[in-house]
């Protein structure tokens, strides 16, 4: 591991935190009557599993095994002479689960007793009582601390000073509501989070109790009132009595589905608490990895002194568009779908007819929204080879490991594929196979880097691949990004990992895309405006409403409208107009269009492309 906690406190992306251990460890046969810390000491190889199973699942923090290990909590069991013990053995167990890959948190729960002025312990003595876990912890060699499920704010107080007192770590404060969205102490959200921060804590969160739904609308509330990043790990719902068993009933693609609305709502660090197993951390994970760029230590370099990289080859010598790119001339792509089945004939009928039309390039799109399809890098060797046209394959991280893309991405440079438009997939519950599982190893930011190392003669683990590749690497930019902040700071990390050019959404408001352009200006690569000639009114607002990541305002929805009460090809002219606007509108502040062909429908596509050539021949000297 190569970084630290403060680290990922700094770093602005979204990190994962694991789930429950006590659900886990319930669910492979531990009795509840069992002092669950004591097991890091008798049962070391069962609790080491359950951390390796999160860690694998893509947790990027890992709590320690001692959420109830402190000396008033453990003479229960007659083990308070064990604190030290118990919470340095899990340490000790979680750093070896975690191997490198995960950051080991120590873990502090309340004591399970009252503290004045509610009870009659002393506040300075609820300290010495967390001090005596805190001395274990820091024994054991932790990255930081969480305080969690803690409903007395002045309780969290004295964890805090107590761990303040032996360590300077960064230390994750979390906080636990009711349905009402207050503690059990009648303590709002918004107090929660200001008496946090002036406390100090580095993160400022909740925890446990209350389902995902309850907790985003605290989390959005908790963001208003302050600067501090955001923790969220909550129960997987509320849980039902099912026989003599209490079952959590929320799935894991649910609480995924949760995790990303809380990174939307400002949440930087999502997991689980109570009913949580790695399989919703697997899930989460995925979604958080399809939002921004996950960082994983399984990849880290390794390169020895002795690896070096090369220069990459120029771009102009690397592909037909490369050298187009680098020449500054105004370049055309059209998306194609590769069949559902095996025989490429339609696939090259619609790439001929392209080619005919004059494009620059075919772009093969890659199981788009989640429907599997014939492998986008045959796909394009057959053109290739049958057509001559240049493609470009769409590349998705959804699919597939670490191993397996850099397998794909050497067998398609030998085969002569030279463009390469990196996207990290839409999840698998859109399509048609939703018990189908995602990969996410890494997103595409993480892929362009793993990509730019190979046109520099060298693998993501440091070692030489011989001949450099010799890609054209292009990404995707979402211009019409509800969080355009979060969208431009991906954009910029895309940049700075290699890309050569860039792909909008389709455009469907120009100011919207300049707006983009004049932020990003620092990071411009050549950029591609995503055109989609509308065909109906259906069509516009399908994408409206159920294509995540594009806009169509209401005045187009209205003049499609509009149009398809006069018919149909009234309509699709209407699409086909409005396309050209917003061509002759952005047609001076990009390098090129990216054309999306609406249910494989070629006609209008070629007609929008002599269309645009008229235009061209207006505007060129």
């Amino acid at each position: 591991m190569t970084h630290t906690l403060r680290d990922l406190l700094d770093d602005g992306r979204v990190h994962v935190i694991d789930g429950a251990m006590g659900t886990v460890l319930y669910g492979r046969g531990m009795f509840v009557n069992v002092c669950y810390d004591e097991l890091n000491i008798k049962e070391p190889d069962l609790i080491h599993s359950v951390h390796a199973d999160y860690v694998q699942s893509g947790a990027e923090i890992i709590e320690t095994n001692t959420f109830g290990a402190n000396p008033v909590k453990l003479s229960s069991f007659g083990l308070e002479d064990e604190t030290g013990r118990i919470n340095a053995a899990a340490v000790s167990l979680a750093r070896s689960a975690a191997n490198g890959r995960a950051l080991v948190v120590g873990a502090i729960g309340p004591l399970g007793i009252r503290i004045e002025p509610f009870g009659p312990t002393a506040r300075e003595e609820a300290t010495e009582f967390f001090a005596q876990q805190v001395k274990g912890l820091t024994k054991g060699g932790v990255d930081g601390f969480i305080l969690e499920t803690f409903a007395d704010i002045d309780e969290l107080q004295a964890a805090y000073q107590a761990v303040r007192g032996l360590s300077d770590l960064p230390i994750i404060a979390q906080m636990t509501i009711g349905e009402n969205g207050n503690t059990s102490y009648g303590t709002s959200v918004e107090t929660i989070a200001e008496r946090l921060a002036e406390l100090g804590a580095d993160v400022v969160g909740l925890n446990c109790s209350v389902g995902p739904a309850v907790m985003l609308d605290a989390i959005e509330r908790i963001a208003r009132v302050t600067d501090r990043p955001l923790s969220a790990q909550p129960n997987a719902g509320i849980p039902r009595s099912v026989g003599d068993r209490q079952i959590y009933l929320a799935s894991p693609e649910y609480m995924a589905q949760y995790a990303r609305r809380m990174i939307d709502a400002g949440a930087r660090f999502v997991g689980g608490c109570c009913g949580t197993t790695p399989q919703h951390i697997k899930l989460i994970r995925d979604h958080v990895a399809s939002l921004q760029p996950r960082i994983s230590s399984a990849y880290v370099s390794t390169a020895s002194p002795d690896a070096t990289a090369a220069a990459a080859l120029p771009l102009a010598q690397r592909s037909q568009l490369g050298r187009k790119l680098s020449e500054g001339r105004f370049v055309t792509s059209v998306e194609i779908l590769p069949g559902h089945g095996w025989q490429p004939d339609e696939m090259l009928t619609q790439a001929r007819a392209l080619e005919e039309a004059g494009v620059d390039a075919v772009n093969l799109l890659d199981s788009p929204r989640a429907h599997s399809r014939m492998g986008v890098i045959p796909a394009a060797v057959i053109i290739q080879r049958e057509v001559g046209v240049e493609t470009v394959i769409h590349y998705t991280c959804r699919d597939r490991n670490m191993l397996g893309m850099i397998s794909d991405l050497l067998g398609a440079a030998a085969a002569g594929l030279r463009n390469i438009l990196i996207v990290s997939g839409d999840p698998p519950t859109m399509g048609p196979y939703p018990d189908a599982t995602a990969v996410f190893d890494i997103d595409s930011i993480g892929l362009t880097n793993v990509v730019d190392r190979l046109n520099h003669g060298l693998d993501p683990g440091g070692n030489s691949i011989g001949e450099p590749t010799r890609y054209v690497i292009g990404v995707a930019a979402n211009h019409s990004a509800v969080d355009l902040d979060r969208e431009i700071k991906r954009y910029a990390w895309k940049v700075d990992a290699g890309a050569d050019f860039a792909v909008t959404q389709p455009v469907f408001d120009a100011a919207q895309l300049e707006t983009f352009i004049e932020q990003t200006a620092e990071w411009r690569v050549p950029l591609f405006a995503g055109i989609w000639p509308l065909v109906s009114l259906r069509n516009a607002e399908f994408l409206a409403n159920e294509v995540p990541g594009v806009f169509v305002p209401d005045p187009v929805i209205q003049r499609m409208r509009e149009a398809q009460e006069r018919g149909h090809d009234a309509a699709v002219a209407e699409g086909l107009q409005i396309a050209l606007e917003i061509f002759e509108a952005i047609r001076g502040s990009v390098q090129g269009v990216h054309i999306s062909a609406p249910s494989g429908n070629l006609e209008v596509v070629v007609d929008l492309l002599q269309a645009m050539k008229t235009i061209n021949r207006r505007v060129l000297p």
